[in-house]
């Protein structure tokens, strides 16, 4: 496998250089005034031995300012709008950079830039062409695509799948009155509520909870002297978040045992410690089809990110640099007939294949895979070309202009029409080569409902921090328990997974809560758990899911009309009237006061008496009436243990427990409640 490694990276070597010497020559400079493109201008600033404008070099950033020219009203833009405010969508200051590992070589060069305010040192915040305000971006200067379409199309299929991929935009570039061609504006992968929404994890995170997260992760070649983090056979891995220069011993092993525990599991379909438990599936199922249907000639080995938000799983994305793909000559390693992950070069690590040898999970794939190709779907084949279609229309322009000045894509129109052909024939093949979905395609899913959402609690006196009031309530709508093994909340930003056989009774209603101990101490009982993260006090999407990721409940609300608006911080929460109803639509929500909350559902506490306490080993519940349940939970919300019972009296012995504070709840047919103890 090395060897192969090996040669195929000479070949790749001296094709680079043949193109080189090639292009090289054919390099024109040309007059260029507007474009039905945005404009990007950049001015380097002077060197001040020279006076001249400073060279941008692979590291460091050097200084320079931006403008934009884009006019709103989408007509023509010109060079000479630079100088009029309205035309500009950004003009500022920058630090810039060359970036990429084997494009470097090439005469026309990708970019990485950060956006700074006017002390040249802080990053600035913006939005540019529409996309979410940050400071980190990429000029991307579609390098070995002679189609100059590939990763244009392939984030755009990712995001209409419904997965966070890069942004982008097409837009013409001039540096130091140099025009460099066309490019692609677009998102740099990064920690960030709208781009990979994971929270960034500081030096000081080396325990737990901590330590879990979050976490972006890639298999790629190592550029620029990043260290290898580890490795997966001949596969490596490197840090992205934390930084490699930031990252701890103990979270480089907390991460790679993840890897491995994947690894280790990947034919393991049970929910106590299986694939299911430690991946989310929808991501790698999504991630695996974009580039299977692309042939992606990198994936796997290379340039393929991985993220892990704080206990939260293991993800599969976002999707990156397709210009290997599509049936691509560069390598020649892009097949119709081959999967990437199986392909006898470069694999990857084992799970990938482990993960498609699993029953369970290639039926998972197999499923997706005959959704998103139907008719007008993401990946249907006539939904691609007519896309590939349209983004040509947009470059039209651009594209003689892009040859005249690079002369590296004569074979522009034969690599299109290699695209179309090739989407055409891999579609055909992967339907029948992929397998059935008969054993997962009826599902039948737990009958929960998402049924209150405090999302922006008012503080008080006793209760001053806003986020720890926090909480979610799920409802059983059915007449039967329910096994909550491997339901959890998918959509990043939320966390929490149910621990193996836990269930909900009856027509039950439970909590999960943003602090464990605040909720008790505020509402007198103890929340089923504690979730990770914090919700939105603007909007949020909720979605609770079964292991596979088939969606149970779903919510998105928000804290402006026609929503009720009172649960943005004025003491309310949001609170569905009916189970009845459609949880998504704002007039099935009304606003209820927390302060009464306590006395909505909850059995009153004098009901039943727990002795002795503090405790040393066995305990003592006396209720008025039959209990049907007893939990217990540790201080942090984690359940210890579960009890069904139909008697008046129970003898708990708590003598295997740690010593700390612990809560039991008791359930009888009125409801529930809770008693914090103390296990000495």
């Amino acid at each position: 496998m090395k060897k192969l490694y090996i040669t195929r990276l000479h070949a790749i070597s001296t094709i680079i250089l043949l193109i080189v010497l090639i292009t090289s020559n054919s390099v024109m400079a040309q007059t260029f005034t507007d474009s039905n493109l945005p404009i990007v201008i950049i001015t380097t600033d002077n060197d001040p031995n020279t006076n001249l404008p400073l060279e941008i070099l692979d590291d460091p950033k050097i200084l320079a300012t931006m403008k934009i020219i884009k006019r709103p009203d989408g007509t023509r833009n010109f060079l000479t709008d630079q100088n009029t405010t309205s035309f500009l969508n950004y003009s500022g200051r920058i630090g810039i950079e060359i970036r990429g590992s084997s494009t470097q070589t090439l005469p026309k060069k990708q970019y990485s830039l950060t956006t700074l305010k006017s002390d040249n040192t802080s990053n600035n915040n913006v939005s540019i062409f529409g996309m979410p305000s940050e400071n980190d971006w990429i000029l991307n200067g579609l390098g070995f695509d002679p189609s100059l379409v590939r990763d244009y199309l392939c984030y755009y299929m990712s995001r209409q799948m419904g997965n966070y991929a890069s942004k982008t935009e097409f837009c013409e570039v001039v540096i130091n009155g140099d025009y460099k061609g066309l490019y692609v504006f677009q998102e740099k992968i990064k920690s960030n509520e709208n781009r990979v929404n994971v929270l960034k994890i500081e030096v000081t995170d080396n325990t737990l909870p901590n330590i879990t997260g979050g976490y972006i992760t890639k298999a790629d070649k190592t550029s620029g002297g990043d260290p290898v983090a580890f490795w997966m056979d001949e596969t490596k891995f490197v840090h992205d978040l934390p930084k490699p220069e930031n990252a701890t011993p103990e979270q480089t092993q907390y991460i790679e045992a993840e890897f491995n525990r994947l690894q280790d599991h990947a034919y393991d379909d049970d929910l106590i410690d299986g694939y299911r438990t430690i991946i989310d599936v929808p991501s790698f199922v999504d991630f695996m089809l974009v580039n299977e249907l692309a042939s992606n000639a990198d994936v796997y080995q290379s340039s393929t990110f991985f993220h892990k938000d704080r206990q939260g799983k293991l993800r599969a994305g976002p999707v990156w640099d397709f210009n290997q793909s599509f049936g691509s000559t560069f390598t020649n390693s892009s097949h119709v007939d081959k999967w990437q992950f199986n392909n006898g070069n470069r694999i990857g690590p084992p799970f990938w294949s482990y993960l498609f040898d699993n029953g369970e999970f290639s039926c998972q794939l197999a499923k997706r895979w005959n959704e998103v190709k139907a008719a007008g779907q993401p990946l249907n084949k006539d939904v691609l070309i007519a896309y590939v279609d349209t983004a040509l229309s947009y470059i039209s322009e651009a594209i003689p202009r892009e040859s005249q000045r690079w002369g590296a894509i004569n074979d522009h129109v034969t690599d299109v029409n290699r695209i179309k052909t090739f989407i055409n024939d891999r579609t055909t093949w992967i339907t029948n080569n992929i397998g059935s979905f008969s054993n997962c395609a009826n599902v039948t899913l737990p009958p929960l409902v998402i049924t209150k959402i405090n999302y922006n609690p008012k503080t008080s006196t006793d209760f001053p921090v806003s986020n720890d009031l926090e909480f979610v309530a799920l409802k059983n709508i059915s007449d039967r328990s329910v096994n909550l093994s491997g339901v959890y909340f998918r959509q990043l930003g939320l966390t929490f997974q149910f621990p193996y056989n836990s269930t909900i009774g009856a027509n039950e209603t439970i909590f999960l809560t943003s602090n464990t101990a605040t909720f008790q101490s505020k509402y007198g009982t103890v929340p089923f758990g504690q979730f990770t993260r914090n919700l939105s006090n603007k909007s949020q999407k909720i979605v609770l899911a079964d292991a596979d990721g088939n969606v149970i409940d779903s919510v998105e609300y928000f804290d402006s009309a026609p929503w009720p608006t009172t649960p943005d911080g004025g003491g309310n929460y949001l609170d569905l009237i009916s189970t009845t109803l459609d949880n998504n639509l704002a007039s099935s929500w009304v606003a209820s006061s927390s302060d009464a909350l306590s006395n909505q559902s909850f059995l009153a506490s004098s009901a039943f008496m727990i002795y002795p306490n503090p405790v040393a080993n066995m305990v003592t519940i006396e209720a008025g009436k039959p209990m049907t349940g007893v939990k217990i939970y540790s201080i942090l919300g984690a359940l210890m243990e579960e009890i069904k019972t139909s008697s008046e009296n129970l003898n708990l012995d708590l003598s295997a427990y740690s010593q700390g504070v612990y809560f039991i709840t008791v359930y009888n047919e009125d409801g529930f409640t809770s008693k914090k103890i103390i296990k000495k």
